[in-house]
Formats: structure tokens, C-alpha cells, sequence
């Protein structure tokens, strides 16, 4: 009776518990290092790149689900699961799978930014 409710609470438990987790290391990153923000979104990105490649990013995403794709390291593990699933295609789907896997997150984040950028006024911070 309760079953398909307590699997769902278990989804979200773990997608919660990997993506405060990932989001936890990033903190510890900013809080005990002089690294950038770019520097550290890169960095993760990467980290997303490598563990795909080496296609240990994927029992994650199969574990976990949004709490492993959601972060900045989703985005890296989507380019190369994209170039990876390309490249079996020749060299130029290698490129072009990258960015075909990608394209609708990046078009959204687009133009979900113009919209924002349109309906609100940019302030300066104050420090």
C-alpha cells in the first residue's frame, strides 16, 4: 500500500544526500582554498568529464538521478556521455554529440536569462 510512496522518499532521499554531498565539497573547495568561482565551476565540470570517460559517472546518475545530474559535474557527465554516444558515429560526431546532448539545457539557461534580464532591473552590489 505504501510501496510506491516509500520508493519515491527513497529517490529523493538519495538524489538529496549525493547532491548536498557534491555541493558540500564544493563548499569546503570555496571555504579552504583562493580558487575562483569560474575556476571551481570548471573544475567540477571536468571532474564531470573524467568520471564519464572513465564511465564511473554513470552508476551515480543511475544511483542518485537529479542529485547527480542537477550539479555543474551533470553538466560535464551530459558533454561526455553526448561525444562519447557522437563519437561512435566518426570523429565529427564526437563534437557534434557534445553539443546535441547539451543544446536544450544551454538554450533554456539562455533564454530563461534574457526573460530575467528583461522583466527585472540589474543593480549594482554594494559592498
Amino acid at each position: 500500500m505504501y510501496e510506491p510512496y516509500l520508493q519515491i522518499l527513497w529517490g529523493f532521499l538519495k538524489a538529496f544526500v549525493v547532491g548536498g554531498a557534491i555541493c558540500m565539497v564544493a563548499q569546503i573547495v570555496i571555504n579552504f582554498t583562493d580558487l575562483t568561482a569560474g575556476k571551481i565551476l570548471v573544475t567540477f565540470m571536468l571532474v564531470g568529464v573524467a568520471l564519464q570517460g572513465l564511465g564511473l559517472y554513470q552508476y551515480l546518475v543511475d544511483f542518485a538521478g537529479a542529485g547527480a545530474t542537477v550539479p555543474i559535474s551533470g553538466f560535464g557527465y551530459l558533454l561526455a556521455n553526448g561525444a562519447i554516444r557522437g563519437a561512435e558515429k566518426g570523429f565529427f560526431g564526437a563534437f557534434t554529440g557534445a553539443l546535441s546532448a547539451a543544446s536544450a539545457g544551454v538554450s533554456a539557461a539562455v533564454i530563461f536569462s534574457f526573460l530575467m534580464a528583461m522583466l527585472f532591473k540589474s543593480k549594482t552590489k554594494r559592498n
